[in-house]
């Protein structure tokens, strides 16, 4: 079996630089649910069930049809007390988010480790989905999370390795 060769200051900078990336994408994630979350604490008493109506309408899909009627009913069934769950779920997964990213701007192998996971738990559910039918959007969100997965894996791989060559070199 041959050495590992060493990594370079070059590739060392890139892959901070792609763990760095995969934060500002939690990060940016973390801050679209927590808008859409305030989003439907600002509805609470609204008429969803008319302003979903109106979407549905506006961009021209089939009320009647498999997504917007599953839109459509989930509207229809929102009281209060949902409202209330949806925002605070909405909150939760919102500081998981910030709490990775955070994590994984700052090089912590427990942010790396939750990236991998949580990101691994959704690959199952798109590999299901794409077998039910190819789409773009399904393609590009299967491709970006397993990039994810494989960029977070290999950082942790790499800090793994580091730990056991600093502990090997003050043995040795």
């Amino acid at each position: 079996m041959s050495a590992p060769r060493p990594s370079t200051a070059g590739e060392a900078s890139g892959r901070r630089r792609d763990v760095r990336s995969i934060a500002v994408f939690e990060a940016a994630k973390g801050a679209l649910v927590l808008l859409v979350g305030f989003g439907v604490l600002a509805f609470v008493h609204s008429d969803l069930q008319s302003l979903g109506e109106s979407l549905v309408a506006h961009a021209h899909l089939n009320p009647a049809s498999g997504s917007p009627r599953i839109f459509l009913e989930a509207l229809a069934t929102l009281d209060g007390t949902r409202h209330g769950l949806l925002a605070a779920g909405a909150a939760a997964y919102s500081a998981l988010r910030f709490a990775e990213a955070w994590g994984l701007w700052h090089g912590r192998a427990w942010a790396e480790w939750l990236g991998v996971v949580s990101g691994g738990l959704y690959l199952p559910i798109e590999i299901v989905e794409l077998v039910q039918g190819v789409s773009a959007l399904k393609l590009a969100t299967f491709a970006a999370n397993l990039v994810i997965v494989a960029v977070l894996a290999r950082a942790l791989r790499r800090s793994r390795r580091a730990r056991e060559e600093a502990g090997a070199s003050r043995v040795g």
